[in-house]
């Protein structure tokens, strides 16, 4: 690495690690709502969108578009990578995959690969690729070598966790999955060597502002160059902390607003699901049961009051099975990745 791009990457480390303390007790909902927020633009990289609504009704098991449920899959997988980060080794990487396939392709789930693969050209062969990954049978050496790199301590951190991010997609040791696994792999790794500790940045909206800068840094890692992904690895970092920033900011004003507008008892279980409302912005009378043990009477009595303060309305115009949005919350992630998109280098 050169000396510009090695001061790049500790300048975005310490902006990391800032805004980690800073939220440092940003735990539950808010800390989800980064989570989520970095799933959504790690999904948007492969082409897979959906709006927030859509995304949250899939996270309560309820029928919505496949890409939303691709989406929950793959916060599920980053839950898994974050959960998982003291332990990276081959059963971890597998669970990953697992976490975000084992619904949408479960075939392919559960060991390495066993056929070849390749990126771009036609489905009848890798005559035309953009890229060839090793042959099948070269994977689980090569992976182990990439388990072994990574409990190498001597290297910066960012540095550490690109190079490690685009070794695996070069290996590209499944046969679907690899972007979304290499990217929840990434974030385990700042988590295992004690960048993060405590919040996920979402560096998915950082690559987003040129995901053809970002492909085309993988192809030159490939020929031989790593310096590209790692610099854009580090700028990434800076733009996911700014949008994190945003997102934090807006949220925490939209809480403290609710907060005031609420005028149930400060005990009352409709302040508890008013907290809630950043990780699970759709609600029903059953997740509001489950998630706080109450009984049926006082979940609809809370969702009667929250829609009486006009914080969350309901949208199915059902008889049963209602459901209910906070369309504030929503509109503020779906703004989250319209802004990602729209950020140039």
């Amino acid at each position: 690495m050169s000396a510009s791009t090695l001061l790049e990457l500790e300048e975005a480390s310490q902006e990391l690690v800032r805004f980690d303390a800073r939220h440092a007790d940003a735990i539950g909902p808010l800390a989800s709502l980064l989570l989520r927020s970095e799933s959504a633009a790690s999904s948007q990289i492969e082409n897979l969108t959906s709006s927030a609504r859509s995304v949250a009704i899939a996270d309560l098991g309820e029928a919505s578009p496949p890409n939303a449920r691709l989406i929950v899959r793959n916060a599920r997988a980053m839950q898994a990578a974050i959960r998982l980060a003291g332990q990276l080794d081959e059963s971890a990487i597998i669970e990953m995959h697992a976490a975000l396939l084992h619904e949408s392709n479960p075939e392919a789930t559960g060991a390495w690969r066993r056929q070849a693969v390749w990126i771009g050209g036609t489905g009848l062969g890798p005559h035309t690729a953009n890229f060839v990954p090793p042959r099948a049978e070269l994977v689980p050496a090569a992976m182990a070598d990439l388990i072994e790199f990574m409990k190498r301590d001597d290297l910066p951190v960012l540095v550490h966790a690109a190079i490690t991010h685009a070794q695996f997609e070069t290996i590209h040791p499944f046969i679907d999955g690899n972007g979304r696994t290499g990217r929840a792999l990434l974030h385990a790794m700042l988590r295992s060597k004690g960048l993060l500790q405590n919040v996920t940045v979402p560096i998915s909206a950082g690559l987003l502002a040129d995901t053809s800068h970002f492909f085309a840094s993988l192809t030159a890692y490939q020929a031989g160059n790593p310096e590209d992904i790692v610099l854009l690895v580090g700028e990434a970092a800076f733009r996911g902390v700014s949008e994190a920033r945003w997102l934090m900011s807006a949220v925490e004003d939209l809480l403290g607003g609710w907060r005031e507008t609420l005028t149930a008892r400060q005990d009352a279980l409709s302040r508890a699901v008013l907290e809630e409302l950043p990780r699970q912005p759709v609600l029903s009378v059953s997740a509001v049961e489950a998630r706080f043990e109450a009984s049926n009477t006082a979940a609809r009595r809370a969702l009667d009051q929250l829609e009486a303060a006009d914080i969350v309305h309901e949208f199915t115009g059902r008889k049963r099975s209602k459901l209910w949005v906070a369309t504030q919350v929503t509109d503020l992630l779906d703004q989250f990745a319209e802004r990602a998109v729209r950020r140039t280098l």
